[in-house]
């Protein structure tokens, strides 16, 4: 086009000249020489718009969409320069169940930067994504990226969480004080938690999830494990969702969520010495139904393998071979009465506009290790209330309070040959309770509550078996979505049994976080 323009100019250029100029009547010779030109120029401009059509023709068939883009987590659809990118970091939580569809395609500008508007923005639940496959994925190239209806979309979030802590203590054995495997765990600085984050559309049918968490032990040597790894239905009918692979159990509220969402450095008491340091997880599969009532209710039942460390309370060879002070079977699984089942149900409310409370109740039961056919059940009980002005500026301010108590049936056979004097059954119970308040935007102060109660035995001196109590107290600057400045303060008390002595302890934790990338919604 810029070629005809040109030569367009100079023919017209050309004509005013000789408009201007008087000059003496042409010559025969003269006049067949402009014919030819004339004749030369508009050959030129019929080649021209010629390869102008070809261009377009071209242009048409390709059709160039966001779904034809490589498969790229920094290449997507490219918003025109009239349209707001939505944000790549969540940054609200106004929802409890349900996934935010993304919003309609924007026409693709001709220069507008790329931007992965693919990212979720809100809280929503991950187990109750309502976001759907489309059927047009189905035959396309292996290195195209899967398609999501409502406009040829995908996604795919990946992100590295760096959470690290300075700690001090008046007791020398921190790791022994506290109870979970991300929690500080020694006087000075800590890096507990360095995790890799991957979630995205795998298909029509499913979507995965990944996290890889890597931890630096107290001698400074690097730890690594497949905290969870699984995939779940994307638009099943009624209502329903599956989970298979390895993941948290939907057990109560702290359970199934990462220690960079939780409101405290540390996890507390009662689910690090009911569920484990590192949580009720493991291989297995999980089926959601979501009941169609005009608020959210959900019933949840998982089946684990529930053994080692993360099946703490059931199939749990213990330190050495030992748990609660009985030689452990350390057995293979004989059959479906030693997997570990999850039963929950939940259900949220909106009291008002600005007010919602969540309650939910689990369970969770199978064998554990001190005895041929010893078995654990535990049930546990949780509530939230969250309140955020109707003026919120950024989700502030707003008061959050969350309970839990569980409770535990433990019984302690002896052993694998039965050589322990006795055996006994544990009735042990805790619970926690915290408030936090978001008082101004990017800054919380918390306040928690911890009691423990474990059931005395004259014969099982296990440190873990001691009734304790702590109170919390910490304060938050959150600088961006993406940072995290914390300190906090512990007092512990630790009662006496026939085993321990009574002792206090006093801590303090500064903890500091950073998250690279675009992290996947957490549930609220």
């Amino acid at each position: 086009m810029k070629k005809i323009l040109s030569v367009v100019a100079c023919v017209c250029a050309q004509t005013a000249l000789l408009a201007q100029e008087p000059s003496p009547a042409p010559s025969p010779n003269d006049v067949e020489l402009l014919r030819q030109q004339v004749q030369a120029l508009t050959e030129t401009v019929k080649n021209l718009q010629q390869q102008v059509k070809e261009q377009q023709d071209t242009l048409a068939k390709i059709n160039i969409e966001p779904s034809t883009l490589p498969a790229n987590n920094n290449i997507a659809a490219v918003p025109s320069p009239s349209a707001s990118a939505p944000p790549a970091f969540p940054t609200t939580d106004d929802s409890v169940v349900t996934s935010a569809a993304p919003p309609p395609p924007a026409a693709p500008g001709p220069a507008a930067a790329a931007v992965n508007s693919q990212f979720p923005t809100t809280d929503a639940a991950v187990t109750t994504s309502t976001e759907t496959i489309s059927s047009s994925g189905a035959g396309a190239s292996l290195t195209a990226p899967m398609t999501i209806a409502g406009g040829g979309r995908t996604y795919m979030n990946i992100s590295f969480d760096g959470q690290f802590a300075l700690a001090y203590s008046s007791d020398r054995n921190l790791d022994k004080l506290e109870v979970g495997d991300h929690d500080p765990l020694q006087r000075g600085f800590n890096a507990r938690n360095l995790e890799l984050a991957l979630d995205g559309a795998v298909d029509p049918y499913f979507e995965g999830f990944a996290n890889i968490v890597l931890k630096l032990n107290n001698d400074n040597q690097t730890e690594i494990e497949v905290e969870e790894a699984f995939l779940q239905t994307t638009d099943l009918p009624w209502g329903l969702q599956v989970k298979a692979g390895q993941f948290f159990s939907a057990f109560g509220r702290i359970n199934p969520t990462h220690p960079h969402t939780w409101d405290f450095a540390d996890d507390p008491l009662v689910n690090g010495l009911f569920l484990g340091s590192d949580g009720l997880r493991g291989a297995g599969a999980q089926i959601a139904w979501t009941v169609p009532v005009s608020w959210y209710s959900q019933f949840i039942l998982g089946v684990q393998n529930g053994r080692g460390n993360t099946g703490f309370s059931f199939r749990n060879p213990g330190v050495d071979g030992t748990f609660f002070g009985r030689l452990t079977t350390d057995r293979e699984a004989r059959g479906l009465q030693d997997f570990v089942y999850v039963p929950r149900w939940e259900n949220s409310f909106d009291l008002s506009p600005s007010q919602t409370v969540l309650g939910g109740i689990s369970g969770a039961f199978g064998s554990n290790e001190t005895g041929a056919d010893a078995r654990t059940q535990i049930y546990g009980a949780d509530f939230l209330y969250k309140w955020k002005s109707p003026r919120a500026e950024g989700g502030f301010p707003f008061v959050k309070w969350q309970t839990e108590g569980m409770y535990r049936r433990f019984e302690a056979g002896r052993g694998i040959d039965q050589s322990f004097p006795v055996a006994e059954t544990f009735h042990d119970w805790g619970m926690y309770s915290q408030i936090v308040w978001g008082f101004k935007k990017g800054w919380t102060a918390g306040l928690r509550g911890d009691y423990l109660h474990m059931q005395g035995s004259a014969f099982t001196d296990d440190f873990e078996r001691q009734s304790r109590e702590r109170l919390s107290a910490d304060l938050t600057w959150y600088p961006t979505e993406f940072s995290k400045l914390r300190l906090q303060y512990n007092h512990d008390y630790l009662e006496e049994d026939d085993f321990f002595a009574a002792r206090q302890a006093d801590s303090i934790f500064f903890q500091f976080e950073f998250i690279l990338g675009a992290h996947g919604a957490h549930k609220f």
